[in-house]
């Protein structure tokens, strides 16, 4: 036995057996009885036994030793990145804590939809209180994410409403901690703010889910500086970019620099093929940096970055250009210090490296500027223009959830960085009474709007009363309806909450999720949505569906039918109002039951006959999809 223990090889289960055998438990080495308590059939119920059956077990399963080390790693695996390699450590305190943080947060997600439901989807909801709850454990936050982590990557057609409002407490954390790195970074020197950095930081804030990082976006650059060094070899062995360390010098020679240019421009545009998006300028994605780097395109100002943070690595000083409606770097021909606008190259990141003179600039936009326009920014206005970009796009958007968010987003970011800008408090003020969320908080920004400019007294005083009335509106809640299938108003509705729907004429697929035995829209959206066209009009029930390109619309009876081969919605809002997909159907969560208590079963009477045989249903006439400007419920989330 002792040659056993002796070798570094782990014991053979047969030898294991032997030892047993011819000895009591407690009589074996204590490497022995570690190795034995770490077999992973054994759970941490097995070892709390175990370690109470004497003392020399409780011994051997101390919290410090290897037993509890390797319950601990065994159960949250993703959170050993935590802790350094063999390091001392109480595996049995932060288990029982990470246990206990687990409960508490699952409770807290639980108990979310009885406080937060609505029919009615509602547009930027936000669970400030649960998210105060959450903070308020006092817990680590990596234990607080892992479990929401946990709980997201659970069976997929399960626990639909738990993973719903987990989403949207993990996107909130981590919003709250980038927004923390974000005042870090602005509070550093100018000098010391890098650029690349401040974009992922915004790329973050609005990708919160999203598996980007600083570290990841640096190795990316690092692998294209290196097929430009490569480049430079084959041009000139000598070039000094390529013997000394990436960023930590600059050429001054102009020939030296000029091989970089070329060399980068050369393998950013024609081997690596970026380009400037002029198909889709107005999407997002072109903002974030990850995603500039996926998909090789973006728009002026996040190619200046990527360009900029390159030549940067190799030797090159290129600086921003706030250059109004085409962002541009300067690449200066003379000794340092010139600030004679001739005296620089501008480059044209978005048009493949291009280099134009202070005239040619001018010739981009169609009109003359002044030379304040030529002058370079700091990152701290990158960053201001980069957000604002943004903020435009969550404007132009269509009035859906998504449009939403990024407004809010930006407008968080934009106000992080410039926190008296009285323009975006009033726009995000407005935009948060209009969402009807965090009124409290709508009214510290309307105080500090009145103290940065009483001149906006009037609108102040406008959004301040309103949001009083709003106020005491939450604190006397209207009881929600209770709608019977069984009512003699109801006998018309064919179809029940949960079932997965195709529309006859434009074909989308659909869940419903909300019904009404008469359209409830005013007569301004029915004349608009020509439902008086429909064969009944609008005196035939209406369903609320969730469609799978992401709206919610309000649609007519004789426009559904049953979809001859269920599949699974994916719209955002599903988990608001549904526990589960049942392959056939979508289960209502508790919330939803309560205001359809009978749909349930009709549901499942339903789909038990329906895929044998198909009711024809008349009628082709669609309503067009609601807007914004009638009523939230019918709204495209």
């Amino acid at each position: 036995m002792a040659t056993l223990v002796a070798k570094e090889e782990q014991p053979s289960l047969n030898g294991i057996i032997s030892e047993l055998q011819t000895k009591k438990l407690t009589d074996l080495p204590t490497e022995l009885l570690e190795y034995i308590l770490c077999f992973p059939v054994l759970q941490h119920v097995d070892i709390c036994n175990v370690s109470c059956c004497c003392k020399r077990l409780h011994d051997v399963c101390h919290g410090r030793g290897k037993v509890w080390g390797h319950q601990y790693k065994l159960r949250w695996p993703r959170l050993q990145r935590f802790y350094r390699q063999n390091e001392s450590c109480d595996w049995l305190r932060e288990y029982k804590t990470r246990h206990r943080v687990g409960i508490q947060i699952r409770q807290t997600v639980e108990s979310i939809s009885k406080r937060f439901f609505t029919e009615v989807p509602c547009v930027g909801q936000v669970l400030g209180d649960s998210f105060a709850e959450i903070e308020s454990l006092g817990m680590p936050e990596h234990f607080c994410e892992d479990e929401l982590l946990f709980i997201l990557n659970s069976e997929k057609r399960k626990s639909l409403t738990l993973k719903y409002y987990a989403k949207k407490i993990l996107y909130f954390l981590r919003q709250q901690n980038i927004l923390r790195s974000l005042k870090a970074f602005l509070e550093q020197p100018a000098e010391q703010q890098s650029a690349l950095e401040g974009a992922v930081l915004v790329d973050q804030y609005c990708n919160p889910l999203a598996d980007v990082t600083l570290d990841n976006m640096s190795v990316q650059l690092d692998e294209i500086a290196e097929k430009v060094k490569k480049m430079l070899r084959i041009k000139n062995p000598s070039h000094p970019s390529l013997r000394l360390s990436q960023g930590d010098f600059v050429i001054e020679v102009f020939e030296l620099q000029r091989q970089v240019v070329c060399a980068l421009n050369s393998v950013l545009y024609e081997q690596l093929q970026y380009k400037g998006n002029e198909c889709d300028y107005y999407n997002p994605l072109n903002s974030y940096i990850h995603q500039v780097l996926l998909r090789r395109t973006g728009i002026p100002i996040s190619l200046s970055v990527l360009y900029m943070t390159l030549a940067r690595k190799l030797g090159v000083q290129l600086e921003p250009v706030n250059f109004p409606n085409h962002f541009l770097l300067r690449w200066c021909q003379k000794p340092r210090g010139s600030e004679d606008i001739y005296d620089f190259v501008y480059i044209d990141a978005f048009g493949k490296g291009k280099q134009l003179t202070a005239k040619e600039c001018e010739y981009l936009i169609g009109h003359q500027v002044t030379a304040d326009y030529y002058s370079a920014i700091s990152t701290t206005v990158v960053l201001l223009r980069m957000v604002g970009n943004l903020l435009n796009i969550g404007k132009r958007g269509e009035g859906n959830e998504k449009s939403y968010q990024l407004l809010r987003d930006s407008l968080d970011l934009y106000l992080t960085i410039d926190p008296d800008n009285v323009q975006y408090l009033l726009l995000q003020a407005r935009l948060y009474f209009h969402l009807g969320i965090w009124p409290e908080k709508v009214l510290d920004i309307l105080q500090h709007i009145q103290a940065l400019d009483p001149s906006q007294h009037g609108a102040v005083g406008y959004l301040v009363q309103h949001t009083l009335e709003h106020i005491q509106h939450k604190k006397h809640p209207v009881t929600p309806e209770v709608k019977q299938r069984r009512a003699p108003e109801h006998l018309e509705v064919q179809y029940s909450v949960g079932l997965i729907m195709k529309h006859k004429r434009s074909g989308y697929n659909c869940v419903i999720y909300g019904w009404d035995p008469k359209c409830t829209m005013s007569q301004e959206w029915i004349t608009t949505m020509r439902v008086h066209q429909l064969s009944n009009g609008a005196n035939q029930p209406f369903y609320n569906v969730l469609v799978q390109d992401g709206t919610c619309r309000y649609a007519a009876q004789e426009n559904l039918e049953p979809h001859s081969a269920p599949l699974e919605i994916g719209h955002p809002e599903v988990g608001r109002y549904f526990s589960e997909f049942a392959e056939t159907h979508y289960v209502s969560n508790e919330e939803l039951q309560t205001r359809y208590p009978e749909d349930v079963g009709e549901t499942l009477g339903t789909v038990q006959k329906l895929y044998h045989r198909l009711t024809p249903l008349s009628g082709n006439q669609e309503e067009a999809p609601a807007t914004d400007q009638t009523s939230q419920q019918a709204m495209s989330m």
